[in-house]
């Protein structure tokens, strides 16, 4: 079964684990980038504070995928993608993150 995409207010929500982290800030800056610049509409949360806080928010508000960007991830070049639909949660490059919610 193919299940549609919920309706929400953005696609894809890029979480900063490490917000003022300058490889975490650079890593979630560069893919918002190329989301926006793909078409797809994401919401950056860049607030200091707690992860928690953070996943709730994104699933109260409903969106579709989660990127979750933090140091471990970027020292191994990874972005945690997350389908809130099916709770499946991958690691990927960037790149294929992007090719994911873009195709």
């Amino acid at each position: 079964i193919i299940w549609p995409e919920p309706i929400a207010p953005f696609r894809a929500g890029i979480i900063n684990l490490k917000a003022g982290d300058d490889g975490c800030d650079a890593a979630c800056g560069e893919l918002y980038d190329s989301l926006r610049t793909a078409g797809v509409d994401v919401l950056y949360d860049d607030r200091p504070g707690r992860a928690g806080v953070k996943f709730a928010d994104m699933d109260l508000i409903g969106l579709p995928w989660q990127l979750i960007i933090g140091p471990r991830g970027v020292k191994s070049g990874m972005v945690e993608v997350k389908n809130r639909l099916t709770g499946e949660k991958v690691e990927l490059s960037a790149s294929d993150a992007l090719a994911r919610l873009v195709g």
